[in-house]
């Protein structure tokens, strides 16, 4: 008789032990998938690229000038005012070690497997990467037309330095509701940064209007030299006046006023009424 009181006191208490839980998750608001779209990305992913990592960088510049030791790529962080910064695994250490610039890192050669060359001309960041991050929304795309194309990249002080397309990183404003005060949507100052494996064993960060891609069967012999302006307008294609408004209407076939008064399209109409009249 005592254990069958005590079990139905235990089950009441289980009965309201699952109430207050069930009535708690009511108050726990819905996952809002618009927040977390709208939160800033600041690192993405980034292709797996073996590279050779400079041993200065990860000794705070106090030693190991002239070695290296071997990782992969693992993310990109863009923050503004600053250079992108790459974060690398590496291999031989099982670590991983962020915040590191494009100056830092040799491409990997299979011709050399076990000790990178040293690059000639040996090129500072300042020629490996024009621009700063430009806002700390990031994302990062690999353009498929031009993936096999041959690069051409002007550098700042060395000229001209031939290269092999990797990926691009690219940057946005990532909170409507915070003021945006750096220029990743401003159309005459927003760059990419296209990563480039230059001829000389290093890796650059470049953008489109230092590039140039040639394709054997895509682009012409003789080839022109820009004379391109700076795009500095904004386009938009909704703010039409001739069109009119179309808040009053709920046909999924609308037409606008001038489509409505068209001859063409009175006859089309005409014609759809009387397909048998010749």
């Amino acid at each position: 008789m005592e254990c069958e009181e005590e079990n139905t006191k235990k089950s009441n208490e289980q009965k309201r032990f699952d109430k207050f839980f069930k009535d708690l998750e009511k108050l726990i608001p819905e996952p809002d998938h618009y927040l977390v779209e709208d939160m800033s990305t600041l690192v993405a992913n980034i292709p797996p690229i073996k590279v050779w990592v400079r041993r200065e960088y990860l000794r705070d510049f106090r030693d190991g000038h002239g070695d290296y030791t071997p990782g992969y790529w693992v993310t990109c962080k863009s923050l503004t005012g600053r250079a992108l910064y790459f974060e690398t695994y590496l291999t031989e250490y099982g670590a991983l070690y962020d915040k590191l610039p494009i100056s830092a890192f040799l491409a990997w050669d299979s011709d050399h497997p076990d000790c990178p060359v040293d690059p000639t001309p040996d090129l500072p960041l300042t020629d490996l990467q024009f621009w700063n991050g430009f806002d700390t929304g990031i994302t990062v795309v690999e353009k498929n037309l031009i993936y096999n194309m041959e690069f051409e990249v002007m550098t700042r002080s060395s000229g001209t330095l031939k290269g092999t397309y990797l990926f691009t990183i690219d940057n946005y404003h990532p909170h409507r509701n915070e003021a945006d005060f750096y220029f990743s949507e401003v159309p005459d100052e927003h760059k990419s940064h296209n990563i480039i494996e230059l001829e000389n064993g290093q890796i650059g960060a470049y953008p489109n209007n230092r590039c140039r891609m040639l394709d054997p069967s895509l682009t012409h012999n003789e080839l022109k030299n820009p004379d391109f302006k700076v795009s500095t307008r904004y386009f938009n294609v909704e703010h039409a006046p001739k069109w009119g408004r179309l808040g009053e209407t709920d046909d999924y076939f609308w037409r606008t006023p001038q489509e409505n008064g068209s001859t063409h399209i009175r006859q089309l109409e005409k014609d759809q009424d009387s397909p048998g009249e010749s």
